[in-house]
């Protein structure tokens, strides 16, 4: 009976085995999930990344709970902030700001060539240098009006207390102080999910608005690897030795949600960012109009966003 017993139990070896095994589309992540490893193992510096899978709610992460130095994609949140007061009216994308010689901030800006008092721009169209060509000058007239803590207090209250403006743009001094504009990748992530789905405190229309202007086309290394065809709505920052970038990729059939962050890196830090985007890209173009077991059919078919898990 005893050997009865044992050989009922080898036999039954193969099909556990076989139902041990990963689904597919579990196997595909993990290679996804592998290539975002290696690709932070190999780079000079530390590495940071945050993917949502839009239609799983799939998530994968390298240093996803670090903090990182944000450069100019903090600009998201106070775009989040400008829009949100404006719902509240305690403020209107209407009202209009003279640009000042004390206005005029270096680096990334084209406003700091205007002249002193010869223009008065809207909050909504500072809005869109500071997303589009990431202007200083822009950037500095909008937290003026909006306020840091106020953004830092809606993030906060959005679940996201790592993510906070605490300097205006090119402060070296600040930041010495250690008044850095700082975020995680879970965090930014996060905030793109968020924004995907228009579950932040936004009226549809002004969450439709901020999607948009973060899809006005703009070049660099996140968007390098990505179809021109692709609607992305994201942001890009950089410091010295830093490169970050939050986006939303609208891929039809997998759309997905990204945030890529590298810091203490060298002359080739945006490559890191572009080869993580290149990436995700190229996982989500092979998951595009598949079932979850890789047969592709009709997009419309295919499963719908939910919520993350």
């Amino acid at each position: 009976m005893r050997h009865l017993v044992l050989a009922f139990c080898v036999a039954a070896l193969p099909a556990a085995h076989l139902l041990a095994q990963p689904a597919p589309a579990d196997q595909l992540a993990a290679k996804l999930q592998r290539d975002l490893d290696t690709i932070a193992a190999d780079a000079r510096g530390v590495v940071g990344v945050a993917v949502v899978d839009l239609t799983s709610g799939r998530r994968l992460e390298v240093n996803g709970a670090t903090v990182f130095p944000q450069g100019s994609a903090i600009k998201i949140p106070l775009l989040v902030e400008l829009f949100r007061r404006a719902d509240a009216k305690e403020l209107s994308l209407a009202d209009r700001v003279t640009l000042t010689a004390a206005d005029r901030t270096g680096g990334s800006s084209l406003l700091q060539h205007f002249s002193d008092g010869g223009s008065a721009f809207s909050l909504h169209d500072l809005a869109v240098p500071m997303v589009v060509l990431s202007d200083n000058t822009a950037t500095n007239m909008l937290i003026d009006r909006v306020g840091m803590d106020r953004v830092n207090a809606t993030m906060a209250a959005m679940g996201l207390p790592n993510t906070k403006l605490q300097r205006k743009m090119i402060r070296q001094q600040d930041q010495a102080a250690g008044r850095e504009n700082v975020s995680t990748p879970r965090e930014a992530v996060e905030l793109m999910v968020k924004l995907s789905r228009c579950d932040v405190p936004l009226t549809a229309s002004s969450c439709a608005e901020v999607v948009r202007l973060l899809e006005l086309p703009k070049g660099g290394a996140f968007r390098q690897p990505i179809p021109a065809a692709v609607p992305v709505a994201w942001k890009p920052g950089s410091l010295d030795g830093v490169s970050t970038a939050w986006g939303l990729v609208r891929l039809e059939g997998a759309p997905y949600a990204i945030a890529v962050m590298v810091t203490f890196g060298d002359a080739e830090v945006d490559d890191v960012v572009r080869r993580v985007s290149a990436a995700a890209f190229a996982h989500f173009r092979q998951v595009a109009g598949a079932t979850p077991l890789g047969a592709r059919i009709a997009p419309a078919l295919v499963k719908k966003p939910g919520p993350p898990r």
